[in-house]
């Protein structure tokens, strides 16, 4: 079989809900499972991305989290309130949710099921590696190993996103494909921090891409409630048995590097990585340096040695 087979977009029914997702990659291949982030589809693992891990010998699984592209929508908790933000912060009152991020985490392992698969190689980003975490301290024997990109414990003593980060996060959702196309490349410049050709060059097909699979700024919201409302992991990660990588960027201005830091202290034994200039993005120019890490611990973890 093609050790970069591209099968396309399906639906598999996990935790009561659907879920999309795609595999690239041979079918015996070690499983490794791609969490995306906060308002993010599948499709932020690039497709590129994705072939270059599965040439490392991985059967890659990017999938749509609840709530985002083509997997269920869900339904109840509103726009997320300046006031609710204000109580979490200095009051330590939760925001109220539909749901948790260990809900999420039992979409994961749902997906799992579904693919009949026992375990895998879990990489999360930004929220993704939140969910990531969260199956790695509650469903330990599912995870063979973890790596949380530019994510955080949950613990309150990190600090907050940068003020143009945090004004990004807050902005209300646009309403036509044209603003939703200048959004995406404004979100990104902020996010990205610096100049990136390649992908500034890209950011046009993929804000187009998402706009076409469907954007729901009403799950988006759920799913930062579900982060709001999941409290610390920090005492919980030192129960993680996995092994555990940390790759978080230096610039970082939405989970700043603390988050990073905090999240290696935490789990027992997590090697850290910080790549310098990085922000809250996987810019191509970095891609040899995550993918080779990915790489590297995930073969190790499985006790083989990396090609």
């Amino acid at each position: 079989m093609n050790s970069l087979a591209h099968q396309p977009a399906q639906i598999a029914r996990a935790n009561g809900l659907d879920l999309c997702y795609e595999i690239f990659g041979d079918a015996d291949a070690e499983p490794l499972l791609l969490i995306m982030g906060l308002g993010a589809q599948m499709i932020l693992w690039d497709d590129e991305f994705c072939r270059q891990l599965a040439a490392r010998g991985f059967r890659v699984i990017r999938f749509d989290n609840r709530d985002i592209g083509k997997s269920s929508q869900l339904s109840g908790g509103g726009r997320l309130t300046p006031l609710e933000l204000l109580k979490l912060r200095f009051l330590r009152i939760p925001v109220a949710a539909p749901y948790k991020l260990y809900d999420m985490a039992q979409d994961v392992v749902g997906l799992m099921d579904a693919l009949k698969i026992k375990s895998a190689h879990l990489v999360g980003a930004s929220m993704g590696g939140m969910i990531a975490q969260e199956v790695a301290i509650s469903f330990p024997e599912r995870v063979r190993s973890l790596t949380s990109i530019m994510s955080t414990t949950g613990n309150p003593k990190v600090p907050p996103p940068t003020r143009e980060a945090t004004a990004m996060l807050m902005a209300p959702p646009v309403a036509t494909r044209d603003e939703y196309i200048i959004r995406f490349a404004q979100t990104w410049k902020v996010l990205r921090v610096g100049h990136f050709p390649e992908d500034e060059a890209q950011d046009r097909a993929r804000a187009e891409r998402s706009f076409e699979r469907g954007l729901n700024p009403a799950g988006v919201g759920r799913q930062l409630r579900a982060i709001l409302a999941s409290g610390s992991r920090k005492p919980r990660l030192a129960s993680v048995k996995a092994p555990t990588l940390v790759i978080h960027g230096t610039v970082d201005p939405l989970v700043r590097p603390e988050g990073g830091k905090d999240t290696a202290a935490s789990i027992p034994g997590a090697k850290l990585l910080m790549i310098d200039g990085m922000g809250h993005a996987l810019p191509i120019p970095m891609w040899p340096q995550i993918i080779g890490a990915i790489d590297q611990h995930a073969h190790a973890a499985s006790g083989k040695t990396t090609h």
